[in-house]
């Protein structure tokens, strides 16, 4: 059996010995290298390359990427979970304008239906702040440059639109004009075109591409206009820069007339809309419509001519009330001078008001028929009771006189009335008591029962109640002056609503503008029936008709320029002093005339002052009857009103002493 070597095997390396880096290893030929000398250190070529050991730095940059990462998620978790409702609120706030649907205004009509009050649409021309700031427009004056493109064709201060957009009541909105045409928005709207086509053009080559009036916007709202101008403006008032009402029925009506607001929040991007983003919108419920009972005809022929009276008599101004005597309806209620609400810069705050409700003044012999009523209704005395008047009459510490010197007059009762007599009817109304003061209290009542001194009703705005004090009020010269009208005050509708009391067979019905309301549905709702209060028995009105007849149709009578060819009309003249609001003293007169037609039955009231007449005659039947004629006979024609061809009574105005 071959005999077998065991294996080679390496001897162990000595304990504690080193290799040598060069021991066993060839030269780059493959020769073995000599073995260093002992004591001889290695080349320095030969020395080991030591690395250092790369974990702690593996570590600590390991530490940072987790911490960063770690705060990204934490901001994350943070944006997106805890506060995610407050970031989407904020988002919100930034992306989405929010603003008002303006409520289309109610329409007022006469009772035909044609508008006297209306509203066309219009622009609130609005703008966001934000976009004119440096940071976004990349315009350090942007809100000047934006002011002056936008002055003059808002018409407005360019520093004013500066200061709007530079410190706003709100960072995103605010307003520039308001209630402007659709032509202004359209040339606003076109500049914009024009600015944004130049800034895309800019921006492609390489420029900034800004538009100025990229923050520029719009609200669709609504203006007001009066289609008639000045036609009724008293009566109707007119609305502020805000749309609501400021005056007369506009600001009495107001709720009825304005609807109420919707809202709108839409989503935008650089001053435009975006359309897919949605929107909330809450609409806006329309205001409803007011028909009056103003016939717009009538009050057209009662303005003319009350314009032109007081123009001719270089007046401080004057009024006219025409009204239905059956159902206290107000078909008309003129002022001069007037207004026109549709431009109110133009108008005199003066005349801004509606003075035929505002107005207190002291109604003088117009005031007479109440007397008369009193007498008659009392049975102290007939139509053709004989009343001894003398030139001058001594009452208390004063004398009082007529209007005229004039020998002592043989007269009727109904002549009393006829010729106007303040001394006849301070005779005639002492009959009332057994002695002065009682005859006080019977007046009194009677006047109170007319209305006098008490609201007409029709709530509106600034309305007077006039003053009628109470009896135990009146001093010595009271007692003799309120029997012919001085010493109280009314305003022209309480004196027109006598007349019409007087001619309605002695009962009161409120007076009454508004005949009912349409709601946006379309549905017409009548105004409450007004109120009905008998004043005086049906006989003594009658009588009262008949006597008020001899003013205008007697040669005696103080009202013969109030005739009407055809028709038989009952009226009464005043002429009384006036208080001047301005001095707080007599100076001036008071002029005016009331009454009805036709006479014996009865259908239209029309009652004239013209207040503090400076050129021509002062008296009441020489100015406000030819103005009652004019309105009278145009107001009977217009409502087709025919006489009725009876013949008057002509009863007797004097007698003849020891007859």
């Amino acid at each position: 059996m071959p005999s077998q070597e065991p294996p080679h095997r390496r001897a162990p390396r000595p304990s504690g010995a080193r290799r040598t880096p060069g021991a066993a290893r060839a030269d780059r030929a493959g020769r073995p290298r000599p073995a260093p000398r002992p004591g001889q250190a290695p080349p320095r070529s030969a020395r080991p390359l030591r690395l250092g050991n790369p974990r702690p730095r593996l570590r600590l940059v390991s530490l940072g990427l987790t911490l960063v990462m770690l705060a990204f998620v934490v901001r994350l978790l943070q944006v997106q979970a805890v506060d995610a409702a407050a970031y989407a609120a904020k988002a919100e706030k930034n992306r989405y304008l929010s603003h008002k649907l303006a409520a289309e205004r109610g329409e007022i009509t006469d009772r035909s239906g044609i508008a006297l009050a209306t509203s066309v649409d219009a622009y609130d021309i609005t703008a966001d702040p934000k976009m004119f700031t440096p940071q976004e427009s990349k315009v350090p004056d942007a809100p000047e440059q934006a002011a002056a493109l936008l002055a003059p064709i808002l018409g407005k201060d360019p520093d004013e639109l500066v200061r709007t957009l530079k410190a706003p009541p709100s960072p995103r909105y605010a307003v520039l004009a308001r209630k402007q045409t659709p032509q202004v928005w359209n040339q606003i709207r076109g500049l914009k075109r024009l600015l944004a086509k130049k800034a895309r053009e800019d921006a492609a080559g390489g420029g900034p591409g800004v538009s100025v009036l990229a923050g520029v916007l719009s609200e669709k709202s609504s203006r007001r206009v009066y289609p008639n101008g000045s036609l009724g403006a008293g009566i109707l008032g007119y609305v502020n820069t805000e749309g609501r009402g400021a005056g007369g029925l506009e600001a009495m009506l107001d709720r009825e007339l304005a609807g109420r607001d919707g809202s709108i929040t839409y989503a935008h991007s650089g001053g435009r809309r975006v359309p897919t983003a949605g929107a909330r919108e809450t609409p806006a419920v329309p205001g409803s419509d007011i028909e009056l009972t103003i016939d717009r005809d009538i009050q057209w022929a009662a303005q003319k001519a009350i314009a032109e009276q007081v123009a001719a008599s270089r007046a401080d101004r004057g009024y006219v009330v025409v009204q239905n005597v059956r159902t206290g309806e107000i078909l008309a209620m003129a002022n001069a001078p007037g207004f026109d609400p549709n431009d109110l810069s133009r108008a005199d705050s003066a005349a801004m008001g509606n003075a035929a409700l505002q107005d207190a003044f002291e109604p003088g012999s117009t005031a007479k028929v109440m007397s008369m009523a009193a007498v008659l209704e009392e049975g102290v005395a007939t139509p053709s009771t004989h009343v001894v008047v003398p030139n001058r009459l001594h009452r208390g510490d004063r004398l009082f006189k007529d209007d005229v010197d004039h020998p002592t007059w043989y007269l009727t009762l109904n002549g009393v009335l006829a010729k106007s007599s303040n001394i006849g009817t301070i005779l005639a109304t002492g009959q009332l008591g057994r002695n002065q003061a009682e005859a006080n209290r019977v007046l009194h009542a009677y006047l109170r029962k007319f209305g006098i001194g008490s609201p007409t009703g029709l709530g509106y705005p600034g309305e007077t109640s006039g003053i009628l004090a109470h009896p135990r009020s009146w001093n010595t010269s009271q007692q003799y002056t309120i029997p012919f009208g001085q010493g109280l005050s009314v305003n022209a509708v309480q004196a027109a609503s006598v007349y019409s009391t007087i001619g309605n067979g002695g009962v009161r019905v409120a007076p009454t503008l508004v005949r009912g309301t349409r709601g946006p549905d379309g549905r017409f709702a009548p105004a409450p029936a007004p109120d009905r209060t008998r004043v005086v028995s049906e006989k003594t009105a009658e009588t009262l008709a008949a006597m008020l007849e001899s003013v205008v149709d007697d040669r005696e009578g103080t009202g013969t320029r109030a005739a009407i060819p055809g028709y038989r009309v009952a009226g009464k003249t005043g002429t009384a002093n006036r208080v001047d609001p301005r001095l707080g003293r007599y100076k001036g007169y008071t002029a005016s005339f009331a009454g009805f037609a036709p006479a014996d039955d009865p259908r239209i009231t029309v009652y004239c002052a013209i207040q503090n007449p400076t050129r021509g005659s002062y008296f009441g039947g020489q100015i406000c009857g030819p103005v009652h004629k004019k309105v009278m006979e145009f107001a009977l024609k217009t409502l087709h009103i025919a006489p009725t061809g009876a013949r008057p009574p002509r009863m007797p105005v004097t007698f003849t002493p020891g007859s």
